[in-house]
């Protein structure tokens, strides 16, 4: 039985501008056959397994030849697969979603046509221009810019569509904007038109250039500005200098690698969403439960005497998950811990302790182990019980340091920490573009990890691709990692937090935009 294809907008760029239905499609795919302007960010809602085909194409070569696509389509749809054809923009302006739709309709096989919000109009309203406005356009025209000079005028009926309305936006025109002005000036349009081209809009690498039909040629050249970028003619132009609203946001223009574990990632994701930036996650570790038997059968051991502890102390938000996942998996009462005084290190495992109706001592001053025994010292008695729930990787100084002060330390490895994420060909195209502007890590796994990572997708020498991209570590611990691995580390919040680390990298890109 033959499969079904969705032919999907994927909006603009921004990754989260594709509709709840583009995005529904994606996750069900089997395969995903996409181009150069959907962003990668897309790729990872596939279901695991799903295959992907990237057959986009390039203003001076094409990957593969569009009748080659339509038949692509055709073939994996009759091999019983579902079938997402990911289109940049909307599919039925200048996508040639016909031609597609057309092959897979003489051939029986169901399609449906998912739309997306066109460039045409979102580029311009991230760079600060509403394509329409009551005091400078009422009415809009759309027209390709692409074909040659004589298809153009084959296409273009330049007397008509010159002054037919108060905005004219042209797509992917970058390298015709000269004979493009010298036909609307030559039909009619005043020199002094204002113009804008947007190029890479609503993206990190968003970039805007304005003129007027008598001098953007020449700017254009100056600048190099290159494609892919949408063309803007008229006075709505003008709104840029009062509406711009992206460029003024705290992260605007960095792409920032998000290395953190997926189920954990989002806070740092959304934050950096917020405030302007686009996050791109690559996440290199993941936590899991304990699967060792031996080890398991000491977590059993461990949690079986709950009142016996004088002191728990808890390390990380996941050291507290895997403590309760482990208490429900084998059905102990966490009311056995009433006798003991439990403490996390930093305001995360403290929240995370809070969400399951647990105040932790409060612990001023340093975020990591060592902070505990700034806090406490002088409270930790020889012969006192503590217990130590956390993973696998975690640093050995603290039961050292609980040793040395004679207190009786059980100590769990109640979850794994494991190496994960598929080879990312996307990641590594856009660190050799110089198109990454940071990196963030969020503990010494995640620098080990991303390194090893980046060597299995045959790097041979990682450090020479991240020379050039800014360096985030959360704390000075991950610092540390990060150094003994040949990296720079430019960047530590004072306060080794999530949100600490967001505001360092504000802080960062305000000095960057201040030179």
């Amino acid at each position: 039985m033959a499969g079904k294809v969705y032919l999907v907008g994927a909006g603009p760029g921004d990754a989260k501008l594709i509709t709840v239905k583009g995005l529904e499609c994606i996750q069900k795919a089997d395969v995903l056959v996409y181009d150069r302007l959907a962003s990668p960010r897309l790729l990872k809602w596939m279901k695991p397994g799903g295959e992907k085909i990237y057959v986009g194409k390039l203003p001076d070569r094409h990957t593969m030849k569009q009748e080659d696509i339509n038949q692509l389509l055709v073939d994996l749809a009759l091999e019983g697969k579902t079938v997402v054809r990911l289109k940049g923009g909307d599919p039925v302006i200048f996508g040639r979603v016909g031609e597609e739709a057309e092959l897979l309709r003489r051939h029986g096989i169901y399609y449906e046509i998912v739309p997306g919000i066109t460039s045409a109009i979102s580029v311009p309203a991230y760079a600060g221009i509403p394509v329409t406005h009551r005091e400078a356009a009422s009415s809009l025209s759309i027209i390709t810019g692409h074909e040659s000079p004589d298809k153009l005028d084959h296409s273009i009926h330049w007397d008509k569509v010159t002054n037919a309305t108060g905005t004219l936006v042209f797509l992917m025109g970058v390298a015709k904007i000269g004979y493009i002005s010298a036909q609307l000036m030559k039909h009619g349009r005043p020199p002094e038109t204002p113009v804008a081209l947007v190029r890479w809009g609503t993206r990190a690498d968003q970039e805007t250039l304005t003129g007027t039909l008598a001098d953007i040629e020449e700017k254009v050249k100056a600048a190099d500005f290159q494609p892919p970028a949408v063309i803007v003619v008229g006075d709505v132009v003008l709104q840029r200098e009062h509406l711009m609203w992206v460029e003024a946001m705290p992260l605007f223009g960095k792409r920032i690698v998000v290395t953190r574990a997926r189920s954990q990632a989002s806070e740092l994701v959304d934050r950096i969403e917020e405030l302007g930036g686009e996050p791109y996650e690559f996440p290199v570790i993941e936590t899991v439960m304990q699967r060792d038997a031996d080890k398991q059968a000491e977590i059993a051991s461990a949690l079986g005497r709950l009142p016996e502890y004088d002191w728990v102390f808890f390390t990380s938000p996941n050291g507290v998950d895997f403590f309760m996942r482990h208490l429900a998996q084998l059905k102990t009462d966490l009311r056995g811990l009433h006798h003991a005084r439990i403490c996390a290190v930093g305001p995360g495992t403290a929240a995370a302790l809070a969400g399951r109706g647990l105040i932790a001592e409060e612990l001023p001053g340093r975020f990591q182990a060592e902070g505990l025994i700034e806090a406490f010292g002088d409270q930790l008695q020889p012969g006192q019980k503590v217990l130590l729930p956390r993973g696998d990787l975690a640093r050995e100084w603290l039961p050292g340091k609980l040793k040395e002060l004679e207190l009786e330390v059980t100590e769990v490895d109640t979850y794994e920490t494991v190496v994960t994420g598929e080879d990312d060909i996307e990641l590594v195209k856009l660190l050799e573009e110089k198109r990454i502007h940071a990196v963030t890590f969020t503990s010494s796994s995640t620098v080990r990890n991303f390194i090893s990572i980046l060597k299995r997708m045959g790097l041979e020498d990682p450090l020479t691709l991240l020379a050039g991209v800014k360096i985030a570590c959360i704390g000075p611990v991950t610092e540390q990692t990060a150094v003994e691995a040949g990296l720079t580390p430019g960047l530590l919040p004072d306060e080794a937090t999530i949100e600490g680390l967001v505001q360092e990298l504000c802080r960062w890109n305000e000095t960057t935009r201040l030179r």
